[in-house]
């Protein structure tokens, strides 16, 4: 049965792509991918994609978009008008004021501009609500109704167990928060719960939301630097800020021996650079990840077009098999999604219980030694390393 299954969904794909392969391998216009030349820009098609832009491009036709209201501040105020005025190159007049998106030759590149005497000025502020703003407005509002929907479901039915789609959602909660945040939190893992599960959700919606072709999706949201250096600072500021004296305390005056505090204080210049490359790490990882994972998908999808010149047969076979692993690259991002929200989550609970350390350790393991007779604490003087102690 899923034998026949396959074949069947195996026939249908060539029947669909082999026709579209004839047809691109003649002198049809492609002009949203195809350059003068006939020469496919995979460069320009890519940075497309995976950029901002204040419209939603309408799949499989890239001369209509969902048009986004541009606020932008002119030198005669506040202007507020449709993406579609601008769209295509086209100039807008509002008022005295002259507005159009630059162009590739232009150093504001995809932003819009504004003419003042024939030169293209950047707006003082530019607050436009663009494609991935956007989609983080969609998916604020996508937790948020998940997240109230097991809310909702536990008022009502009590401790009845969910079931479909808020089952899914509160096996979610339940394994980061037992999985995640208490072993790792312990007893305050009830004070950063709430932003932590907070941010699984969000990084896991706005990951599967860029593998959807139409909208609400297709934003590449976490594959924007941006938007995971803002998600990486709130971590930052939540370790750092809520830390204890402890864990300052190992910062600028570290647990070994002196020659590495003075004259030249290497560990706690190692430290407090340690601090800041954890929110780097955290921004990296995420953004590299989800942004090489749509660029694969692209690539493999615009193989079908670099081909279309070599002839209906060899475009078909490139067809099915552009699709084919296409589909297996957006299986495959589906379950990185799922991991990268999660490694999101566990290396921020980890952070953020670095800076909740309260130094007990020691003590602890000095009461438990059965090497001294009494079982009495040594004195911490002689528990520590110093230049005087004996290795012996």
């Amino acid at each position: 049965m899923k034998r026949n299954i396959f074949t069947a969904l195996l026939l249908a794909v060539m029947a669909l792509v082999f026709p579209f392969g004839a047809a691109a391998s003649e002198e049809t216009p492609l002009d949203s991918l195809v350059e003068k030349d006939s020469s496919v820009d995979a460069q320009g098609i890519i940075f497309d994609h995976l950029g901002d832009r204040y419209g939603w491009e309408v799949p499989f036709n890239h001369h209509k978009s969902i048009p986004l209201p541009i606020i932008v501040w002119g030198s005669d105020g506040l202007h507020v008008f449709s993406s579609s005025r601008v769209d295509h190159g086209a100039v807008y007049r509002d008022g005295n004021a002259e507005f159009k998106v630059a162009g590739k030759d232009s150093p504001y590149k995809g932003k819009v501009v504004e003419i003042i005497d024939g030169q293209e000025v950047k707006p003082a502020i530019d607050i436009s609500i663009t494609k991935n703003v956007c989609g983080v407005f969609i998916s604020v509002l996508l937790v948020i109704w998940c997240i109230l929907s097991v809310a909702r479901w536990h008022k009502t039915q009590g401790m009845k167990s969910p079931r479909k789609m808020t089952g899914a959602i509160e096996f979610l909660i339940v394994f980061i928060y037992d999985g995640v945040i208490k072993s790792t939190l312990k007893t305050k893992a009830n004070k950063f719960a709430p932003y932590l599960l907070t941010v699984f959700f969000f990084v896991l919606v706005m990951n599967l939301l860029g593998l959807i072709v139409i909208f609400p999706g297709g934003a590449n949201l976490t594959g924007n630097i941006a938007v995971t250096l803002v998600l990486a600072i709130i971590t930052f500021l939540v370790t750092n800020v809520f830390a204890t004296k402890h864990y300052w305390k190992e910062v600028f005056n570290p647990e070994v021996p002196w020659w590495f505090k003075w004259p030249l204080p290497i560990m706690p210049v190692i430290e407090i650079f340690g601090i800041f490359t954890k929110p780097a790490a955290l921004t990296v990882r995420l953004f590299a990840n989800m942004m090489g994972g749509h660029m694969i998908v692209i690539v493999l999808t615009l193989l079908i077009f670099i081909f279309a010149a070599m002839g209906p047969a060899v475009t078909g076979t490139t067809a099915v098999v552009s699709v084919i692993f296409s589909v297996f690259m957006l299986l495959i991002d589906v379950l990185v999604s799922f991991i990268q929200a999660y490694v999101f989550t566990m290396l921020s609970t980890l952070f953020i219980a670095m800076g909740q350390e309260e130094g007990h350790h020691g003590h602890e393991e000095h009461a438990g030694d059965g090497g001294h007779g009494s079982g009495t604490p040594l004195p911490a003087a002689k528990t520590q390393s110093s230049p005087s102690a004996n290795p012996a």
